[in-house]
């Protein structure tokens, strides 16, 4: 007992007095919480910068850029005269789009010839141009809606028989989670996440490949390596400890940012705890199987690099080649955002988190015993070659 509080002191001695380890794993997600949340903190994008092209300058078409003015999501940056190059006003203005309003707008209109408005989206970025493009649908739309029924009392039609005339059905779009379409609820605990597994992997990586550098490495588990398992425990100690640290500064900051907590919080801690072993178990089974710590730190940045991508969070793993799903399933990261998919922004039944569970404990089991064996044949072989 004496000797195994030895080495659990000895382990988080060596942990805190490695100045990269505590860089990484206290202040790097310290750091990326902060600069994460901050970068969405506003959860919506507004005043997007919209060119609008009015050639008519009719009442009507006047009416068209008043109601897109009026809309919150976007900024009208109204021109009158059209400019020589619409790509290089979108590129110099950074406009998500650009609405042009044809000459003769209104009098086609009176005239029933459909006039068409032209609407150019800049899809450089598909994240702004979604949230312009569906202000500028609503807005038309509404005027489009509008100038019909008008024309339709004009011919002596009341106002509701108009609408109904005008609107046979209607459609009730009703949204189920994140209703407020808010981008830091949606990105900031996957991003936390990454940033977890990312420190876990690095600091394994560091931390074997610097203890295989030491003799006392050797000195401390002669003749231990038929306790292996207990090996591994005592080097993801501090690991496994200061991660519950940083998931309290999360949760610190995570409140500063107003992000709401899953309900169900034991089904939070079970799968965190399970990520975090699992992740544990990776980074020490790379880092055995390995000889250098350029090496580990290279493969297991090959690893932790794509995951968030490759995961089936942003992007469904069904559009993905098969291989690449085979890839992602080997990661821990995978199964944890579909669970904290399903407990953050979804707020759905913890029986649905289930099976990313037990996929989390299949990771973390087979990285274990794949570590477990490896680092059996290396302690003995050291001690071996000691003894020699």
């Amino acid at each position: 007992m004496k000797q195994f509080l030895y080495l659990i002191k000895r382990e988080f001695k060596l942990f805190l007095k490695n100045e990269t380890l505590r860089n990484v794993f206290l202040l790097a997600p310290l750091a990326y919480a902060l600069i994460i949340g901050f970068t969405y903190q506003q959860g919506k994008t507004e005043n997007l910068p919209v060119i609008v092209i009015n050639h008519d300058l009719s009442p009507l078409s006047f009416q068209v850029v008043e109601m897109l003015q009026d809309n919150k999501n976007i900024e009208v940056l109204e021109y009158q005269l059209e400019p020589a190059s619409i790509k290089n006003e979108v590129i110099k203005t950074e406009a998500a789009a650009v609405v042009v309003i044809p000459e003769r707008f209104e009098a086609h209109m009176l005239q029933k010839k459909y006039p068409e408005i032209n609407v150019y989206v800049n899809t450089s970025n598909i994240l702004t141009a979604n949230f312009a493009s569906k202000a500028i649908q609503l807005v038309l739309a509404t005027f489009s809606a509008g100038a019909e029924i008008k024309s339709i009392q004009r011919k002596g039609m009341n106002a509701e028989i108009a609408k109904m005339n005008y609107e046979p059905f209607k459609t009730n779009y009703i949204t189920l989670f994140n209703t407020s379409s808010n981008y830091l609820i949606f990105m900031w605990p996957a991003m936390m996440a990454v940033v977890l597994q990312q420190v876990i992997l690095l600091a394994m990586a560091i931390s074997f490949s610097e203890e295989f550098k030491r003799d006392s490495f050797i000195q401390d588990f002669t003749g231990k390596y038929q306790y292996t398992a207990l090996v591994m425990v005592i080097k993801n100690l501090p690991i496994w400890t200061f991660s519950l640290v940083n998931l309290l500064v999360f949760y610190g900051i995570g409140k500063f940012f107003m992000i709401p907590m899953p309900q169900n919080l034991l089904y939070f801690a079970i799968t965190t705890v399970l990520f975090i072993v699992a992740c544990g178990n990776l980074g020490v089974m790379v880092s055995i199987l390995l000889p250098d710590a350029l090496k580990i730190t290279q493969i297991l940045m090959v690893i932790a690099s794509p995951a968030f991508l490759i995961s089936g969070y942003t992007w469904p793993r069904s559009a993905m080649p098969v291989f690449v799903q085979a890839i992602t399933d080997i990661i821990p990261l995978t199964p944890y955002l579909e669970a904290m998919k399903i407990l953050f922004i979804q707020n759905g039944e913890s029986v649905l988190t289930h099976p990313y569970i037990i996929h989390l404990l299949i990771l973390g089991w087979i990285y274990f015993l794949i570590g477990w064996l490896a680092l059996k044949i290396k302690i003995f072989r050291l001690v071996r070659a000691l003894k020699n």
